[in-house]
């Protein structure tokens, strides 16, 4: 079996990788990956994967072609697993082809995998469909910067100024005026729509509708740079019809998430819906505990307590992992009433057969003992399964109301950054519009890593917090959100902002 991968990592959404190039990245010992490869894909290799960059861009080579065929040899040679990661497609302007030669020449076996392509999918995020019954019905790809040293020019422009075709170009925002002139030389008409687009299915990408003798200039004065598509016929009349990505309401919106990895998809995943540059920056990392002999213990005695109450989807989580552990599933439960403390713990339950017997209207704990005490909670046994650090209000309140309360610690955070340069350089650029916190610990653990002091040299930077708790603990340290929903989820919270960028 082939032990060598050249895969295609699509054009930049994360949504537009396949499963097969996202199997490879996760099982892959040894990564090399080029510029226009996402790096967010990086996340998911393997702790202890060796990771390679050599990108290129723009006449800056990390490392020039020829060296990184001999580093792909070399590397697969170890017999590990490696992963050559490229933008788009290996095989349409990614000298996949070259790569494979080497190999083959090495003896070495290896297999591509497919990713789609650019000059496909930019355009259909700009609302440009490739081909078009009532326009064209064929297409052409064409790199727009050849190899400077061939003798001959490998593009026939009579060929292309003639035809009716969608002419796609791949990196050619430096030579546009010459594509422009050779069609039109050729025979294109000076009015035929072109577009442009920059970044294509990113959350930073742009767009422009222009016409061949214009659109040189036109990109001149939006000092427009590359990585850019140029798609030239009349289907690129159909952008400002069929255009969808752009309308996004966050577009561009740079959003630091501080959630801990493991609880941040969903947040990360609304957001990007709504086309928002999502920065993960997990300031907690939940972990497991060493030892859950208290937690057995306690799994063992549950038929003492007539009230548990989860506070979080970790909670739940760790404690279901547990009662796997001694063979137990929810029928332990059998009598017992639960309280959950707000819908994704509540869903959390549902999952694992439990419907809560309450959810509080508002999603902290203070109306959770309200509403507790409403339900004639006084002077009950009380199960809380929490992480082992976690505010006190619950159970303190709990007790003054005559409750005996065992507090059960199932889980763990952790800080999982060692420093905050990563999120202080997009500062700089002006990269990041929001920071979001969801918990108070996010909030510490955030500024743990991020000096308050820089913090505050970026005061168009807003920081949207999930609710009055973790809102004090933020003006705890000099600074006042400017969102907060008024219903404390994750949902809400992106209303919100969506609100706010809008």
């Amino acid at each position: 079996m082939a032990n060598v991968f050249l895969v295609g990592a699509g054009p930049g959404d994360p949504g537009m990788l396949t499963l097969r190039a996202k199997e490879i990245i996760e099982t892959c010992d040894i990564m090399i990956y080029d510029y226009l490869a996402n790096a967010d894909f990086l996340k998911w290799c393997k702790p202890e994967c060796e990771i390679l960059y050599v990108g290129k861009k723009g006449g800056d080579h990390t490392l020039p072609q020829d060296k990184i065929n001999d580093l792909i040899v070399e590397k697969s040679r170890s017999g590990k697993i490696v992963c050559r990661l490229k933008g788009g497609d290996p095989y349409v302007f990614g000298r996949g082809g070259e790569e494979g030669e080497e190999l083959v020449e090495a003896g070495i076996d290896f297999e591509v995998v497919p990713g789609i392509t650019a000059g496909v999918a930019a355009p259909a995020y700009a609302g440009i469909p490739v081909t078009h019954r009532d326009h064209t019905t064929s297409v052409c790809f064409i790199t727009g910067h050849e190899d400077p040293t061939k003798e001959e020019s490998g593009n026939n422009w009579s060929v292309y100024g003639r035809s009716n075709s969608t002419l796609v170009f791949y990196m050619g925002v430096g030579n546009l005026p010459m594509i422009a002139k050779n069609l039109m030389d050729n025979g294109r008409a000076p009015d035929t729509p072109v577009a442009l687009v920059r970044w294509g299915t990113r959350c930073n990408q742009t767009s422009f509708v222009s016409t061949l003798e214009n659109v040189a200039e036109e990109a001149r004065a939006r000092d427009w740079k590359a990585p850019s598509i140029i798609i030239v016929g009349g289907v690129c009349g159909l952008h400002d019809k069929l255009g969808w990505f752009e309308k996004k309401p966050m577009l561009g919106q740079g959003v630091v998430v501080t959630r801990a990895r493991e609880q941040a998809s969903g947040l990360v995943d609304i957001l990007r819906g709504h086309g928002a540059c999502v920065h993960e920056f997990p300031t907690i990392r939940v972990e497991p505990l060493s030892d859950y002999v208290d937690v057995e213990t306690a799994i063992l005695q549950l038929a003492r307590y007539q009230w548990t109450v989860f506070t979080s989807v970790n909670g739940v989580k760790f404690f279901w992992q547990q009662l796997k552990e001694i063979g137990l599933d929810s029928r332990i439960f059998g009598g017992m009433q639960i309280a959950a403390i707000g819908p994704a713990t509540a869903d959390a339950l549902r999952e694992r057969g439990i419907e809560p017997d309450f959810v509080p209207e508002k999603y902290v704990a203070e109306h959770v003992v309200k509403g507790l005490l409403e339900r004639g909670i006084q002077g009950a046994d009380v199960l809380i399964p929490r992480a082992k650090v976690a505010r006190e209000v619950l159970p303190r309140e709990l007790k003054e109301a005559g409750c005996n309360v065992t507090v059960l610690p199932v889980y763990e955070t952790k800080l999982v950054q060692a420093t905050g340069d990563e999120i202080v350089a997009a500062l700089d650029n002006g990269d990041i519009q929001y920071v979001t916190f969801t918990s108070s610990s996010t909030v510490e653990n955030f500024f743990d890593l991020v000096d308050p002091d820089v913090f505050r040299k970026y005061p168009d930077v807003k920081i949207a917090s999930i609710g009055p708790v973790t809102t004090e603990t933020v003006k705890r340290f000099g600074f006042t959100p400017a969102i907060e929903p008024d219903e404390y989820t994750i949902p809400g919270l992106v209303a919100e902002l969506v609100r706010d960028a809008g």
